[in-house]
């Protein structure tokens, strides 16, 4: 019962009978956020939410006004959070742990010549940051190598690629890059489709040399979000890769896969069930190995696992499910928790579905992070 276990919400909101139970040790948990007000005007806030499950409250525990939308974050040992801006970005932050705003960085501090294109990683001995970009002269994609202190660029390497998302280390501190492959005009606007080119690519992570790329067969698969898997036993640790579909038919959008895997050798598609029309709009880790995605579209948060390749399970019916990460505070790894649009959801195959609502009427962005 519990693996197969949904959470469910009505539109109406989260009754208190939808709490579930949970253990009075339970440590709160404190998440780096992006989101607004009800209202597509209201000012943009990055910050920090802190979860009570034991006390079924949900609070901002800071908050900042940005002047644009943030996309991805990376939560720094001394509690800092770092926020990048949706592409094209014109900012970099750095929060620290009581919310005031540290270091700040645009463009133009790095001489112009590329905007940001929404994800930040850290380097494996934390002395370096990278950022994904995108060069204003010939729309080429970047890694901007940076000092982790300053946020500083010391360096610039190509992604092999146009419109370069995000970027996760690999065990040997390697990087590997997910090129959007979509054109880009005025406003952000999708272009030329038919010539869209994305891959995923694995840079050194001293010199950014070129390591291996790969693509997907159908060229209209868009790979966005990534995240290693949490490994069991002896299996090696695979990367999850939540694709979004760009076919001019809408038929084949909606049928389309919205989840790769790659094994460090080969990236293949697993499924192609259509549970999520088309669209993956975030990805986390997940227990056996797996992966849960969301789409915002459907409502629907869902879990793949390499004993069903075949398969993904719906796990969570919540409106605009979207953001995730995973939660650290189980007694095994394989949890998520999921922003939604009156609240917050917690997953976990051997633990009680749980829903919180928000303090305040407010829209969570694309993605967020938890301390573990």
């Amino acid at each position: 019962m519990q693996r197969r276990a949904v959470l469910s919400s009505l539109a109406a909101g989260f009754a208190p009978a939808a709490w579930a139970q949970t253990a009075a040790d339970e440590r709160p948990v404190r998440i780096g956020a992006a989101w607004r007000g009800p209202a597509a005007d209201d000012p943009q806030q990055v910050g920090v939410i802190e979860v009570d499950w034991s006390a079924a409250t949900v609070r901002v525990r800071h908050a900042l006004t940005m002047p644009s939308r943030a996309h991805g974050f990376v939560a720094e040992p001394d509690g800092a959070l770092l926020a990048v801006a949706l592409r094209p970005g014109t900012w970099l932050v750095r929060i620290d742990a009581e919310g005031r705003l540290v270091r700040r960085v645009t463009p133009d501090d790095d001489g112009g010549g590329t905007t940001y294109d929404g994800h930040v990683a850290a380097s494996a001995d934390g002395t370096r940051l990278y950022t994904t970009e995108t060069r204003k002269a010939d729309g080429g994609g970047c890694i901007g190598v940076r000092d982790a202190r300053t946020l500083r660029k010391l360096d610039e390497w190509s992604t092999h690629g146009i419109e370069p998302h995000q970027l996760l280390l690999d065990s040997q501190g390697h990087l590997v890059v997910a090129n959007g492959g979509i054109h880009r005009g005025p406003g952000d606007r999708k272009i030329d489709l038919d010539h869209m080119d994305a891959s995923l690519v694995r840079l050194h992570g001293t010199s950014g040399a070129l390591l291996g790329q790969w693509r997907l067969p159908d060229a209209r698969l868009s790979i966005r979000h990534m995240a290693w898997s949490a490994a069991t036993g002896v299996r090696a640790p695979l990367l999850g890769l939540a694709l979004q579909a760009e076919h001019a038919d809408p038929a084949l959008r909606k049928q389309a896969p919205t989840l790769a895997v790659w094994d460090g050798e080969q990236l293949t598609v697993p499924t192609h069930h259509a549970g999520a029309i088309g669209y993956a709009g975030d990805i986390a880790p997940a227990a056996d190995g797996g992966f849960v995605i969301t789409s915002h579209n459907v409502g629907r948060a869902l879990l793949w696992r390499p004993q069903q390749p075949a398969e993904l399970t719906v796990v969570a019916q919540l409106q605009q499910a979207y953001a995730l990460t995973a939660w650290h505070d189980a007694p095994a790894p394989g949890g998520v928790l999921i922003a939604a649009a009156r609240g917050i959801g917690r997953w976990h195959p051997t633990r009680a579905p749980a829903l919180l609502p928000w303090p305040q009427p407010m829209a969570l962005d694309n993605h967020w992070v938890a301390w573990a």
